[in-house]
């Protein structure tokens, strides 16, 4: 995030989260926001968005292409600038993160 003047952006870090549901796990077949992997949205003033996230499992191999998927997703936003993902391992994902439309999918309960 740099240090750009104060400009107003147009999107709000609920409309991030939203965004993020166009995200899938490729192996799972569910939006990594309903999943539980996403753990935090920050928008800056400048238009920068950090996204802090997660994966299901540290040696995930599809880490990579996800992170480019939620830059992509995220590029078309009016006046977005920056957008970088912070991968975390704390606290590590389990399926107690996941949504009630996830474990309906996904047949948990």
């Amino acid at each position: 995030m740099n240090g750009e003047p104060h400009m107003s952006v147009a999107f709000t870090r609920e409309d991030v989260r939203e965004g993020l549901k166009s995200v899938y796990d490729p192996e799972i077949g569910i939006n990594i926001v309903d999943l539980g992997l996403v753990y935090d949205c920050d928008v800056a003033d400048n238009g920068d968005v950090l996204v802090t996230m997660t994966l299901t499992s540290l040696g995930c191999p599809l880490g990579p292409v996800i992170v480019q998927e939620v830059q992509g997703a995220l590029k078309g936003f009016d006046g977005v600038g920056e957008v970088d993902v912070k991968l975390v391992w704390s606290p590590p994902w389990s399926p107690a993160s996941m949504s009630d439309d996830a474990k309906d999918e996904l047949g948990m309960w």
